[in-house]
């Protein structure tokens, strides 16, 4: 019982700490986008509603894109559709 009595109050002491830090055990690692996770089809660029890069500590670079419908794709920021994507946003914003 003194075990269990000590990992508890360690956990409790941990997420005391991080919430004072204001760190989350989830907070960037939630946005990370793994090996499984990519798609490579294009996403027309009609349908994209916003689009983030993963933090840097994630093992993977990459965007996270959301559609009209509020589905997440994972994308490889190299990818040609994609890249093409962002020069096309960019040339819109700049005539505006």
């Amino acid at each position: 019982m003194k075990v269990f009595s000590l990992v508890l109050l360690t956990l409790l002491l941990v997420a005391l700490w991080t919430g004072s830090q204001g760190v989350s055990f989830r907070s960037s690692y939630g946005t990370c986008c793994y090996k499984d996770m990519f798609i490579q089809q294009k996403i027309p660029a009609f349908l994209i509603r916003s689009y983030q890069n993963t933090p840097s500590q994630c093992s993977h670079k990459a965007v996270r894109v959301e559609l009209l419908k509020g589905t997440k794709f994972c994308v490889d920021p190299e990818e040609a559709w994609f890249q093409q994507y962002l020069r096309q946003k960019a040339s819109t914003s700049n005539s505006t």
